[in-house]
């Protein structure tokens, strides 16, 4: 199958999108399928206000559409909501041609959060994106309800996966979080507004803090937790290594749809530590980690629990899973309204 995935998010950008977008697409060519990725990288963009790191690419109709053409794409798959999927939207309803959308991040919340616009003014453009779409992919049952409460009926599951020969309970723990005074309690993800990081960093547990990640609140939070240990991007085998040197792992955001970097932690053997919110409720269980609205408390409490209950779990978290849902998920088009 010639499956056209156009995405807003994509290479240099390191997201839970572009991880997931990779990891299927390395999974679909496995199984002989062609994929063309059609991102912000084959046009002119500027960076995103408040968000420089992020790139809005200057992609029009014309030009996203000349490049599906020549792909001669089976089925399409808009990734994101951004400006080259929107490109790539008025063209598929110009042509009258089928296509999937998924529901990667809660945009709305992002958005109010660097802006302070309402959240509902945002889930307009939500509704009014998406609302073409044969199906709506998402992660969670928490996530579905939220797009079917606001009117997007047309949802699928897609779920997320673990890249099993890297993480897993044998990798060697980190020898600069193995040094630290435990236990050890880490972040993994960006540090940006949006990710709750301080709520973490405010945390009153013994041990150590941990931040593995970059992103623009780094310097401010650096500064005002001179106690917590800042170590920047890692990423492959220095990643699971650090997930395995780690005693729990604090997952902070509100926001997340899912949360790859949990179920990467549990894959180790970590157990989470989390607010009782969409991603954790949606994925942990009471062997694995811990929720309260006391973070502090879920700290606690995820420390006590079992490794290898952990493991076992994460396990079940396969990218060839993810793989056949969002395959199956996709909608064909006519080789004659392609050809024409």
């Amino acid at each position: 199958m010639r499956i056209a995935i156009v995405t807003d998010a994509w290479e240099p950008q390191v997201n839970g999108v572009v991880r997931t977008l990779k990891s299927i697409r390395a999974v679909l060519e496995r199984q002989g399928h062609s994929i063309e990725v059609v991102s912000p990288d084959r046009f002119y963009s500027l960076p995103c206000p408040t968000y420089p790191e992020i790139r809005l690419a200057m992609a029009t109709t014309g030009a996203v559409g000349s490049i599906l053409e020549d792909f001669g794409p089976d089925a399409i798959h808009l990734a994101t909501e951004g400006p080259v999927c929107v490109a790539a939207r008025r063209w598929c309803l110009r042509h009258g041609y089928p296509f999937t959308t998924a529901y990667h991040t809660q945009f709305p919340d992002y958005v109010s959060a660097r802006s302070g616009v309402p959240a509902e003014w945002i889930w307009r453009y939500i509704r009014w994106f998406h609302a073409p779409a044969r199906a709506v992919l998402a992660s969670t049952a928490s996530i579905r309800r939220t797009l079917e409460g606001h009117g997007l009926v047309q949802v699928r599951h897609w779920g997320r996966g673990v890249n099993l020969s890297r993480f897993h309970p044998a990798v060697t723990p980190h020898p600069e979080l193995a040094r630290l005074s435990g236990p050890v309690q880490l972040y993994v993800g960006r540090v940006a507004i949006e990710k709750n990081l301080e709520a973490f960093l405010r945390t009153r547990q013994p041990g150590t803090r941990v931040v593995v990640g970059d992103g623009p609140a780094r310097a401010e939070l650096e500064a005002r937790y001179p106690d917590a240990v800042f170590l920047g991007a890692r990423f492959g085998d220095e990643l699971a290594a650090c997930y395995a040197a780690a005693d729990v792992f604090v997952f902070p955001s509100r926001t997340d749809t899912f949360g790859l970097v949990m179920i990467e932690a549990l894959a180790c053997g970590t157990p989470v530590a989390a607010y009782p919110v969409t991603g954790p409720v949606d994925v942990l269980t009471p062997e694995t980690g811990a929720m309260d609205e006391d973070l502090d408390a879920a700290i606690a409490a995820a420390l006590t629990r079992d490794r290898g209950a952990c493991a076992a779990y994460g396990r079940t978290f396969t990218w060839e899973a993810s793989a056949a849902q969002f395959h199956a998920a996709l909608v064909p088009i006519h080789r004659t309204a392609v050809a024409a």
